[in-house]
């Protein structure tokens, strides 16, 4: 084999080496299964990073919360010993507190509505918020609106659901709206919740439809009741430890793969809100599709006094505001 031969199988092996080397994987845990909302937006995220670097970064999926509740993988991301998670904001605002004014319950007219808030000023001034508390957030992704399910009876109207002990998220400004409903909230960790619905640990929760669809809880709760109470965001964070080591061009490939990754996760609430109440039924689940919405708004104008004056009237208004 002739000098130049071997320089250049050199040079080849010496390079894919160093392609090999160069790759990064990056861990990325969600809640749910990887056919979920979450799976879905993750997944199509993480191959536009994968496509957008030439394979230089790609990801490693835990779903089904391998990697611990939405809390704990926060404060991974933070310390660096995660680097991404899709996560509701319930548990968010124990890290960020500017991020909790989104989780009032009927703040959002609609899905229009929330989206148009969280893709504009308002909802992108929340992202910028998290860089100060070692959070990098990437792009708004979604959840959905909130629904109550429990096994014991049919909730029409807010006084239904009083004295019901109900599983919800370690968020203060969803217990506060909730106990306002006669509810008895039980904060826990969505890995738990299954197991307690099945023992009777609880009697019920509150979860978007794919969410509801997604963790099987058709098997462990008679009734669905369409409430609506909350809008639930979702976000994509990245830990600083990953950002910090980005090019500029890199960073501009996450950000638009976020937004990409977040419009197919909200295809997929769309999908599983329009298909998964009639599975649901075919599931055995009893649904009450026409709640007195009115009624829960009744109950839960008391819990707006505390709100506007953790997070100011203005800006509740100004949520309230955009069309």
């Amino acid at each position: 084999m002739k000098l130049k031969q071997i320089l250049a199988l050199l040079a080849t092996g010496l390079g894919l080496a160093a392609a090999t080397q160069a790759q990064t994987v990056l861990k990325i845990g969600y809640a749910t299964s990887p056919q979920s909302h979450y799976g879905v937006g993750s997944t199509v995220f993480c191959d536009e990073v994968e496509k957008g670097t030439q394979g230089r970064y790609k990801c490693q999926h835990f779903p089904n919360s391998a990697l611990g509740g939405e809390r704990e993988q926060i404060e991974a991301v933070q310390l660096g010993t995660q680097d991404l998670v899709n996560t509701s904001t319930g548990p968010l605002g124990n890290f960020v507190p500017e991020v909790k004014i989104v989780d009032i319950p009927f703040l959002f007219r609609d899905y229009d509505h929330a989206r148009k808030v969280m893709d504009g000023p308002i909802g992108q001034d929340l992202l910028k918020k998290m860089a100060a508390k070692g959070l990098i957030g990437l792009a708004w992704t979604e959840n959905g609106f909130r629904h109550m399910t429990n096994s014991k009876r049919p909730i029409v109207q807010a006084s239904d659901a009083a004295g019901l002990k109900m599983r919800t998220m370690e968020n203060k400004v969803h217990m506060d709206g909730y106990k306002t409903f006669g509810i008895l909230p039980t904060p826990m960790p969505f890995p738990e919740l299954f197991t307690a619905l099945q023992q009777g640990t609880v009697d019920g929760q509150e979860n978007p439809i794919p969410v509801i669809l997604s963790s099987k809880f058709s098997q462990v709760q008679k009734h669905l009741s369409l409430t609506g109470h909350v809008y639930s965001p979702a976000v994509l964070i990245l830990s600083p430890a990953v950002w910090n080591k980005l090019s500029e061009a890199d960073k501009k490939v996450f950000v638009e793969a976020a937004k990409k990754g977040a419009a197919a996760q909200r295809k997929k609430v769309n999908d599983d809100e329009n298909n998964g109440i009639a599975q649901l039924k075919a599931d055995g689940m009893q649904v009450v599709e026409k709640v007195d919405g009115e009624s829960f708004r009744k109950a839960v104008a008391p819990a707006y006094a505390q709100y506007a004056k953790e997070f100011g009237a203005d800006k509740i208004a100004a949520i309230q505001a955009v069309r």
